[in-house]
């Protein structure tokens, strides 16, 4: 083999080796690239600008104001019954309104008072199941008395599992509420803490029954096995469901309540939920995150999941109680601009009926907290716009909501727990 045919081979098998280079360049190259297209269809990216998702909208109430249930059935939930389900039906035997799940109902309970006479308390309780043509379902957790503490046990709570019995009649508003899930196919995380798991109950079910082929995970922390409720339930349905995923997470179990961690559908942790557990357990995919549970879970887990970088409009919540959650993009920031309070103004807030007068700023959360922050006591139920039990007239200026409310306020008033003010305002409390 002469000279020239041995550089002949050695330039080829360089060009070769060239070709095989920019061949698997290419090829990872297309890789990537489909997987781009495949992530920005499941994040909704549209290559119309213009083009928008459909809304999801509740359905129509299907009676106004109050309206007369009876108890068909009442079951304890869990090993110690300080959970109780209530299965409602219309005494009027007429079509119940259809929900979205995680949606709630509203109560006015005639409880008794210490005197001996009725009080009406107003209460909301999330629907615990799916929806069903035939009865709505409650799931209701007693209410201690803090230890020692003055506050009185939960007045409502007590009542509904000390003296409504099946047979029972209980005023109920039709169902309402901004926190739902949506009626897409894209991969979906709940996260429930302590009673926290009823809407998410009605989520899953929903889910499971509409959506068999949809991922969901659902995170489940109470502190021990005896909080929890519905347990069989859950892990039958995540025997019977590949696409169901069930983690228990426990922060401080009791002996053997972990040893079912090496068998059957579900998985127990010792620990709160937590990113670094969705990190570790998640795969990489565009979840939306439903959370509901106590203002101290929030507060840590909300901010925590956009720090990892999930998008705001992929993370919903709801609390039990009044919450404060930080967020990147407040309320404040994306409203329009004749109703932004600009950072550093100050506002003017009189309650008349008190004769009270303080100055709101923003960040200093709605009117509800604001008045309850200065020992103004207001009636209140959701907490969400739902129960019209804050409802307040206002006898001058005007507020912004942060929120359209569910319960349409009178005119000339507001839902002091889903507004702020908008200019210097008075009101009758």
């Amino acid at each position: 083999m002469t000279s020239l045919y041995l550089s002949l081979w050695i330039a080829g098998g360089i060009l070769l080796q060239i070709a095989i280079y920019l061949g698997i360049g290419f090829w990872r190259h297309w890789q990537g690239y489909r997987a781009l297209r495949n992530v920005a269809a499941e994040f909704q990216i549209s290559v119309n600008p213009g083009a928008t998702p459909e809304e999801i909208q509740a359905p129509t109430a299907e009676w106004p104001g109050y309206r007369t249930f009876y108890v068909k059935r009442k079951a304890p939930e869990g090993t110690t019954g300080q959970v109780c389900s209530f299965y409602l039906v219309p005494e009027d035997g007429k079509p119940l309104a259809a929900f979205l799940p995680g949606q709630f109902l509203t109560f006015k309970l005639g409880v008794p008072s210490p005197t001996g006479e009725s009080q009406s308390v107003i209460r909301c309780y999330s629907l615990s199941d799916a929806p069903n043509p035939s009865h709505y379902r409650i799931s209701v957790k007693r209410a201690p008395a803090p230890f020692a503490s003055q506050i009185p046990q939960g007045v409502s709570s007590n009542y509904l599992h000390d003296h409504i019995e099946v047979g029972s009649q209980l005023q109920v508003r039709a169902p309402a509420g901004h926190f739902h899930i949506d009626h897409s196919d894209a991969p979906v995380v709940l996260i429930g803490g302590g009673i926290g798991i009823t809407p998410m109950l009605s989520m899953l079910n929903w889910c499971l029954k509409e959506q068999p082929g949809r991922e969901v995970w659902l995170f489940y922390g109470v502190r021990n096995s005896a909080e929890l409720v519905m347990q069989t339930s859950l892990k039958d349905l995540a025997a019977q469901h590949q696409n169901f995923h069930l983690h228990l997470c426990m922060s401080a179990p009791q002996a053997n309540d972990l040893d079912g961690h090496r068998t059957g559908p579900a998985h127990y942790h010792h620990s709160r939920v937590n990113v670094a557990l969705l990190r570790h357990l998640l795969p990489l995919k565009p979840y939306h995150y439903y959370l509901c549970g106590p203002t101290p879970m929030l507060q840590s887990l909300v901010p925590a999941l956009e720090e990892w970088g999930v998008p705001d409009a992929r993370i919903h919540f709801e609390a039990f109680g009044p919450a404060s959650i930080p967020r990147k993009n407040s309320a404040s920031a994306t409203r329009a601009p004749s109703q932004r309070v600009d950072k550093g103004d100050a506002v003017m807030v009189t309650f008349a009926k008190s004769g009270k007068q303080a100055t709101w700023e923003p960040g200093m959360g709605s009117l509800l907290e604001f008045a309850e922050g200065h020992g103004i006591v207001v009636s209140s139920g959701c907490r969400a716009g739902g129960c019209g039990s804050c409802q307040t007239s206002i006898r001058a200026g005007e507020v912004a909501y942060t929120q359209a409310p569910d319960f349409d306020p009178e005119p000339g008033s507001c839902l002091l727990c889903v507004c702020t003010p908008k200019t210097a305002v008075t009101l009758e409390a």
